[in-house]
């Protein structure tokens, strides 16, 4: 998710957006506007220029050349390359301008399409061969970064890889949409776009070809070393757990890829991994910073062996033992919990000083380069970041979203900022928000004043907010005026978050009314009826789905804003219909496919559209093996159900049984659904969506298998919980920390056995019920959303709020809703809140506005609904 929040947080600082929306404003290429041959066009494909020679007729599918470059070389390449190609009458296209160069070669971009400038597309493989060598004899020679997914001709700038000319997709078993090919009976199959996987194994791959030196892999054994374990990849190169063979020591190799991973000044990988080098030799003997081993070079890729340094993240530390993240904390915990804290933020800047002593600023410090022993003791790693002290303007071109000090601080007041921001961060986690939105830094602060002030020592949260006050005018980067685009940036995040909401959630005598009409009105004031591409922006996930989908778009908007009482708006209905008559994407599955579009249109009332949906669904429902209900058969089969009362359509209800069936086979196959080594026991993508459809066959059905068999999938959900000390039941993730959610986490697993248990009597899951309840009262939550945070977990407490038996259901969810206010921010002077890790602002039901709405609704109504396939409840549980 972080490469998808990046490339679609590039053109617009408040919403995810298309980066090709911004192509106008981007330094384009010569090539991208200069007169054309006679019969040639050229055509603007997203972030794409696309170049055809008259009369083009291309294969669908083949061996294309993709070209790299370096910055300095990219606009001569694009040139040279376009030239050639019209020169020969062969198609090709090239990245739209500069800008999205740098964009698509950044650190954090997906890496199967780093180092790709323009592809060419030759209409066979004499064509093929012709125009490699062609090139090759043009730019030969010519450094660029290895495209990984390719195989690269001659060493230089070129590569070839056998994939898709025109776009074509399938469904996956999983229900994602998935580029695809034909294979060689003509079906589709995935294409893969995996490093080092150049062409299908059935694909006969030229003589020509096959005579190039595959890509070294085995360098790192002759220096000396054995890769335990890659630790972390980004679009610059891998971080390595690896074994030095002369004496066994375990170490830590970094890698950097020559040209890749650029940062916001246009360094690349290679040039950081030598800062970091230069840092650490200046700090040879700190206790806390890596030693450095051994540089060496592998295939043209530059690495760094170091010291492993013992500890966790700092992260990790903090969901460990905050107190705040466990309800049922007292006075005692929290002063506790403070003082371990601010001695650790004491730990820590005494070697951020330790390091400006030795003349380097560290640059990006933040809780992932931190690390924390058992007994307390704290080091910092990667330091690609750092730079001289005594660098004129010096700042880092690195940094993590609420972290990185803003325009106007320089040299070691780039540490100072972060380590301010670090000792707010362990009193209230928010500081995302605070980058998100101009002056959140104030809020934040207080919020942390009001809940921890009483228990710090005197001027520590002064001393925090004069450390996050800019020391010189934030119009100036360094010398020079702020870039263009930057300042344009700046100044629609001012215009767009800068008006105040003059409602905001809070304590006793809030008007929740008012509260939901405003964050209903924002939610409208975002909708771009104009554009085809979606209706209400949302998660970045929208761009890989569709606009109209039920998780991420314009279906689970309108439906929730329905759902909370806040009206029906037949002209964005009208939208969605004309998207279905236009034709949307054929996942098959209920969030983020055709059947939760098909869900909300049949209860608007728009029954022919709706049933069109479902069996344009049916195409690839076969195919799909995930049982889940985010994406697959549960979410189909509980709309099937739902249709077919709502229909009294008996067919449509047997289709549901055969899903029913399928599912059935795979609760016997107690595989947990999902990747290996991923928590995924939830509602959305776990069993206990299945444990639903099967509870709703049961009551459609009166067939007792399909009650036996939801226990059993629920089951296997509740195996994948563990005990806190507080008695609360939450998920595990990874052995790192534990969940509460609806979508991954025990909140959902709630909802399910209290389903459940409206059918059958079950002390043990009762209990149950009682401990994940307790779980999901925690008074701090990092997000407000509905599926990942604060929104469901109150939902959950307000749904369950009958079965308490300790009185605390009322009171927690009248917290919830107060502690509302720790994320709200302000979008055209209407209530707003932000989507996925506070990156940009969300309207959606997954991760924004609209499921938050839903949410408060729930808690304030009680008996409203907030999720599609559950009844209502009848006991209400918060304020009015």
């Amino acid at each position: 998710m972080i490469e998808q929040r990046h490339l679609y947080g590039w053109a617009d600082p408040v919403f995810y957006e298309a980066p090709g929306e911004q192509l106008g404003e981007t330094r384009k290429f010569g090539a991208a506007v200069r007169d054309l041959p006679d019969g040639w066009t050229r055509t603007a494909r997203g972030v794409w220029t696309v170049l055809r020679p008259p009369g083009a007729n291309l294969p669908d599918q083949g061996w294309k050349i993709h070209v790299s470059a370096v910055g300095e070389d990219a606009e001569d390449t694009v040139s040279t390359v376009s030239d050639y190609c019209t020169e020969h009458g062969t198609a090709h296209k090239f990245l739209g301008g500069m800008d999205l160069f740098e964009l698509f070669n950044a650190k954090y971009m997906p890496r199967q399409g780093s180092g790709k400038l323009i592809t060419v597309y030759p209409a066979d493989e004499a064509e093929l061969e012709r125009t490699l060598r062609g090139l090759d004899a043009l730019l030969g020679g010519r450094p660029g970064p290895h495209v990984l997914t390719d195989l690269r001709w001659n060493e230089g700038p070129l590569h070839v890889r056998y994939g898709a000319f025109r776009e074509r997709y399938l469904v996956d078993e999983r229900g994602h949409r998935v580029p695809a090919l034909a294979g060689p009976d003509g079906t589709l199959v995935p294409d893969e776009r995996k490093p080092g996987c150049y062409a299908p194994a059935w694909v006969e791959v030229p003589s020509f070809l096959t005579e190039q030196p595959p890509a070294s892999g085995g360098g790192l054994k002759q220096h000396g070393y054995r890769v335990l374990r890659a630790l972390h990849f980004s679009n610059g190169g891998g971080v390595y757990l690896a074994e030095r063979e002369a004496d066994g020591r375990t170490l830590v190799l970094k890698e950097a890829r020559p040209g890749a991973g650029l940062d916001s000044r246009g360094r690349d990988a290679v040039a950081r991994l030598e800062r970091e080098g230069w840092a650490l030799e200046r700090l040879v003997g700190i206790e806390g910073v890596p030693e450095l081993y051994d540089r060496f070079t592998v295939g043209g890729h530059r690495f760094l062996a170091m010291e492993y340094v013992d500890g966790e993240m700092l992260w990790l530390w903090l969901a460990t033992y905050h107190p705040l993240l466990f309800s049922g904390s007292g006075h005692a915990e929290e002063a506790a919990y403070a003082d371990r804290a601010m001695a650790l933020a004491d730990r820590v800047e005494q070697l951020v000083d330790a390091v400006h002593e030795r003349g380097v600023v560290f640059g990006d410090l933040h809780p992932g380069n931190i690390l924390v022993t058992e007994d307390g003791r704290v080091g910092l790693i990667d330091f690609e970041a750092a730079f001289p002290a005594d660098e004129p303007a010096g700042r880092s071109a690195l940094g993590a979203q609420g972290f990185m000090a803003p325009d106007g601080f320089h040299g070691p007041a780039v540490d100072h900022y972060a380590l301010a921001a670090l000792r707010a961060w362990f009193l209230l986690p928010l500081n995302r928000l605070a980058a998100l939105s101009p002056g959140r830094e104030l809020g934040w602060i207080h919020a942390a004043e009001q809940r921890f002030g009483h228990l710090l020592a005197p001027g520590v949260l002064k001393t925090i907010t004069e450390r996050l006050t800019p020391p010189r005018p934030a119009d100036a980067v360094g010398d020079g005026p702020v870039p263009p685009r930057r300042a344009r940036l700046r100044r629609r995040r001012e215009e767009l978050l800068g008006l105040p909401c003059e409602v905001t959630p809070g304590g006793p005598g809030t008007d929740w009314d008012a509260v939901r009409q405003s964050l209903a009105e924002g939610i409208l004031t975002g909708a771009t009826p104009h554009r085809r591409d979606r209706l209400f922006p949302g998660d970045a996930e929208q761009f890989s789905t569709d606009g109209a989908c039920f998780a991420y778009g314009a279906a689970g908007v309108l439906w929730a804003l329905d759902a909370a009482g806040r009206g029906r708006y037949p002209d964005h209905e009208e939208w969605l219909l004309e998207r279905v008559r236009d034709g949307l994407h054929p996942v098959p599955g209920f969030y983020t496919g055709l059947h939760g579009t098909a869900h909300v249109l049949a209860g608007f009332g728009h029954d022919e559209e709706a049933l069109w949906l479902v069996g344009q669904a049916d195409a690839n429902v076969d195919r799909l093996r995930d049982p889940g209900l985010f994406r697959g058969l549960s979410g189909i089969g509980l709309n099937l159900v739902h249709l077919a009362r709502r229909y009294g359509d008996e067919r449509l209800l047997a289709r549901a049984a055969g899903l029913a069936d399928r599912v059935a086979a795979l609760v016997d196959d107690p595989a947990l659904p999902g990747a290996p080594g991923t928590a995924q026991a939830g509602l959305m993508r776990g069993w206990s969506g299945p444990a639903l459809f099967l509870i709703r066959m049961y009551e459609a059905t009166g067939d007792e298998r399909h009650l036996d068999r939801a226990a059993r999938a629920l089951g296997l959900d509740l195996a994948g919980c563990v005990p806190q000390s507080n008695g609360s039941l939450q998920v595990a993730d990874r052995g790192v920390r534990t969940l509460a959610y609806l979508d991954v986490g025990s909140g959902g697993i709630a909802l399910v056995a209290d389903e459940l248990l409206e059918h059958r009597d079950d002390p043990a899951l009762a209990e149950a019920v009682t401990g994940i309840r307790r779980a999901c009262e925690a008074e701090f939550v990092v997000e407000p959303h509905l599926l990942n945070g604060r929104s469901g977990l109150m939902a959950v407490v307000s749904r369950l709020a009958r079965r308490d038996t300790e009185g605390r259901a009322r009171a927690a969810v009248s917290l919830h809703l107060e502690r509302l206010a720790w994320h709200a921010l302000a979008h055209r002077g209407h209530l707003a809140f932000a989507g996925e890790q506070s990156y940009r602002l969300s309207s959606d039901l997954a991760t924004g506005s609209a499921g938050i709405l839903l949410g408060i609704t729930a808690a304030v109504d009680g008996a409203a609904p907030f999720l599609p396939f559950f009844g209502p409840r009848p006991v209400p549980s918060g304020p009015r």
